[in-house]
């Protein structure tokens, strides 16, 4: 009988991610629920184990949008070492915010948190099989934003257009094309490994608190809006192709690809350039304080 697979999904106490370690329960994973609440923790595995009685939770508290926090996390997470991590927690902050260490929330949360915890659960999964999956975004929506790789903090700060009130959805769409970039830099430093990294864009879904806090002019409305615009079937739909990438027996030893809806696509050329994803992973080291190379 095949030992049980362990799981890891961060933003896991609502909507997609929660959707997302549901389905990797009922698949019979013991799944660690990552989040920044402590009562969200407990209401998230209230409702899933009200669909699933069987499913094996563990509960981790942590702020992603702090290196040593999720530092400490990346340690408690490896014991036992995953064989599934999925990257899913994402936020959208004010410009002017910044986080006790001096980074924005946003770029923090979207892109540091998953590269610095990927990294780090490289070591201890060793040479045994597990795939990464990392949580996108549109590629033909963010085309257009291009990501300034010799100064990451500066995609938080300039060229972010004329209405302050969007700002942040520019911000937040910088960090989720350096989510792509991860997934070709650190599949290309993973290769003759059993470690595969994928992408994939759930489609703009309702439920998923992504703006949850912000009541700013156009940014309130943009959210409000786009709750109009969803695709059909919620949360759960949301997680198909995310759940997909992290269990199906077909995709062993499928890497460095970007999926929407179970089918690989092409991102911005911008996002696929060897030279610029190198430059995006070594300044994401410099600011984690970590080596360029693993």
């Amino acid at each position: 009988m095949p030992s049980t697979k362990n799981a890891v999904v961060t933003g896991a106490t609502s909507g997609i991610g929660e959707a997302i370690a549901r389905n990797l329960a009922t698949a019979g994973m013991r799944v660690v629920l990552v989040g920044r609440s402590d009562d969200r923790l407990l209401q998230a595995r209230h409702r899933i184990l009200a669909d699933v009685p069987h499913a094996d939770l563990r509960l981790e508290r942590a702020d992603l949008s702090l290196i040593s926090e999720v530092r400490s996390l990346a340690k408690r997470v490896a014991d036992p070492p995953p064989d599934v991590v999925v990257s899913n927690a994402a936020v959208i902050a004010g410009i002017g915010d910044r986080t006790a260490e001096g980074h924005h929330p946003t770029l923090a949360t979207n892109h540091l948190a998953p590269y610095l915890l990927l990294r780090s659960l490289i070591e201890p999964i060793g040479s045994r099989p597990a795939r990464f999956v990392v949580v996108g975004a549109s590629p033909r929506a963010l085309a257009r934003l291009p990501v300034d790789v010799d100064d990451l903090a500066r995609n938080a700060t300039h060229d972010l257009g004329k209405a302050r009130s969007l700002q942040p959805l520019v911000v937040y769409g910088r960090t989720k094309n350096m989510n792509a970039m991860l997934v070709y830099a650190l599949a290309r430093r993973l290769r003759g490994t059993k470690i595969t990294v994928n992408g994939a864009h759930p489609g703009v879904i309702r439920g998923t608190n992504l703006g949850h806090g912000h009541n700013r002019g156009l940014l309130w409305a943009f959210g409000t809006i786009s709750q109009l615009l969803v695709s059909p079937g919620g949360p759960e739909a949301g997680a198909d192709t995310p759940t997909w990438l992290a269990t199906a027996p077909e995709l062993d030893g499928v890497t460095g690809q970007f999926f929407v809806k179970r089918k690989a696509v092409a991102t911005a050329p911008h996002t696929t350039d060897p030279a610029r994803c190198d430059r995006l992973w070594d300044e994401s080291a410099r600011l984690v304080g970590e080596p360029a190379t693993l």
